[in-house]
């Protein structure tokens, strides 16, 4: 084993100064900088995110969870009437890990009320420009795209053709694959490798069945008010025009338990806190969260995590 970082110290130096210039950015913008806890007593039923978790022994012991994302208290800040808000802290997620991933990293997250998705994705790419030095990102529809690379409509197919269409990745049961399950796995297989190769790349408008904290688009309920970026094949950054009812938020949790349940996955206590905070109104906002060790990944011109990483996790 060794001691030594695993980033070079220059790497260490860029990161800071890729902060200085989040912070100035935000700034002028007159959006505040918060921090929120990163122990909490619940956690989103999210199908796809298993959370750390941890034993308190204190007065009223209970056990806590590492936030996966800042998302639920910062709405509540919002609702407390907040204004715009910003935040750079660590995430944890269990079973992550890879030259993309790892079980501890640092997101960059904030929320602007007043705007609608096409709002923030207009920011969200001025910010990258000012980053990355890149030109403006593209916009897409996520039902474009997915016919434009597969030929196949990813509602409209049948599950079968989906099962059929996924097995050529060499992966194993998925006959028993629902049509979410499917549809992620071809886009990260089949699409995301093309997307953002010369310009940044804005996919709009995901099936509303993967969008738990998203808003349904009015005119078109099968589609949610969620966007992604991506940059030279990588997500870079996913964003959302929020939902604000509450009734609405807790029937999607709780669909969402009852799935985990369905395959055997753990159940873990909804956010009541948050809930209560919907229930106390939301305003009309829209936010995103943007991985900033991918980021600085791109802007470092390196191939793994690690090597943005001034410690990994041993």
């Amino acid at each position: 084993m060794t001691w030594q970082p695993t980033a070079h110290f220059k790497t260490v130096l860029l990161r800071a100064r890729v902060y200085k210039e989040i912070r100035a950015f935000f700034e002028q913008r007159d959006v505040l900088e918060v921090e929120t806890p990163i122990l909490s007593g619940a956690c989103v039923p999210d199908l796809n995110i298993e959370p750390f978790y941890t034993d308190y022994h204190g007065p009223n012991p209970k056990r806590l969870f590492l936030q996966t994302s800042p998302e639920l208290a910062m709405k509540r800040l919002l609702a407390a009437g907040s204004g715009p808000i910003f935040q750079i802290c660590k995430v944890f997620r269990d079973g992550e890990a890879g030259r993309w991933h790892h079980p501890e990293f640092s997101l960059l997250e904030w929320y602007r009320p007043g705007f609608n998705k096409e709002d923030l994705i207009e920011e969200v790419d001025v910010l990258l420009q000012t980053l990355l030095h890149c030109p403006s990102a593209e916009r897409l529809r996520y039902c474009t795209v997915f016919e434009h690379y597969t030929g196949l409509h990813p509602l409209k197919t049948a599950l079968s053709v989906l099962q059929a269409y996924a097995a050529q990745f060499g992966l194993s049961d998925v006959e028993e694959w629902d049509r979410d399950t499917c549809l992620e796995l071809i886009l990260s297989h089949q699409i995301e490798p093309h997307l953002g190769e010369i310009l940044p790349t804005v996919i709009t408008d995901f099936p509303a069945s993967q969008a738990a904290l998203a808003r349904k688009r009015v005119n078109d309920p099968e589609w949610a008010e969620r966007f992604e970026v991506y940059v030279q094949g990588i997500e870079l950054a996913n964003g959302f025009y929020e939902l604000t009812d509450p009734v609405e938020q807790r029937e999607r949790f709780e669909a969402d338990l009852r799935k985990r349940q369905a395959i055997n996955l753990p159940t873990y206590p909804l956010d009541e806190a948050f809930l209560a905070a919907l229930e106390s109104g939301l305003p009309d906002c829209a936010g995103v969260a943007l991985g900033l060790d991918r980021l600085l990944m791109l802007i470092a011109g390196v191939s793994h995590i690690d090597e943005v990483l001034a410690l990994p996790v041993e």
